[in-house]
């Protein structure tokens, strides 16, 4: 093993998590979902945290491993998720209940986030999590761009896409759909793009405040 195996193997062993966020991410293993990693729940806890936010909106609620790091350290903080397999949303409810987390902050949304997201209101969202289907990506950044307040941050676990997007002969649509987002955003003069290798690799986009 390498010293940068050591170092990443270290880092996704080191955070703590609560027992709700432990029984979420062994039933979302139960019923074959992929929930984020120890360190990126940690990182999205972390991003809450520092920037104070109060409204949040995830795309892919899963069953809550994700939404319970976000709300981890933010006890006035507001949760808007769209999930589009009932199934999921129907744990994830029980989830979050189970967590002590009260429903008047909690919005939860069954449907498509391609059809949901267009009618949130624009700037609103501290905070904004893409953890869902990798070929909808560029369509739910766009999304995203709208509904997230200058100054708020979109965060996109796995952006590596399993090792693939960092392999020049992946040429998938999921691979290809997340460097066509890394290129367009580290020319862009409207986002601050910070690439971190923790979990499966993690792509936070700062908007930056409109200039006048």
């Amino acid at each position: 093993m390498s010293k940068l195996e050591r170092n990443w193997q270290y880092a996704e062993q080191y955070p703590g998590e609560t027992e709700a966020l432990v029984r979420a991410r062994r039933l979302a293993l139960e019923l074959g979902i992929e929930p984020v990693s120890r360190s990126t729940a940690a990182h999205l806890s972390g991003i809450v945290a520092q920037s104070g936010a109060q409204g949040i909106c995830e795309i892919g609620t899963g069953v809550g491993v994700s939404g319970l790091s976000l709300l981890r350290y933010a006890p006035e903080a507001t949760l808007t998720s769209i999930e589009i397999e009932p199934e999921h949303l129907r744990e994830a409810r029980t989830v979050f209940a189970g967590a002590g987390i009260a429903s008047s902050r909690l919005r939860l949304i069954e449907g498509d986030a391609r059809h949901v997201m267009p009618r949130l209101n624009t700037s609103a969202y501290d905070v904004v999590l893409l953890d869902a289907d990798p070929n909808d990506l560029l369509e739910h950044f766009e999304h995203a761009l709208g509904i997230v307040r200058p100054g708020g941050s979109i965060v996109v676990p796995g952006a590596f896409v399993h090792g693939r997007v960092p392999d020049p002969a992946a040429r998938d649509t999921a691979a290809q759909n997340m460097r066509d987002l890394l290129a367009l955003v580290s020319d862009s003069s409207a986002i601050a793009p910070i690439l971190s290798p923790a979990g499966d690799g993690i792509l936070t986009l700062v908007r930056l405040p409109d200039q006048e």
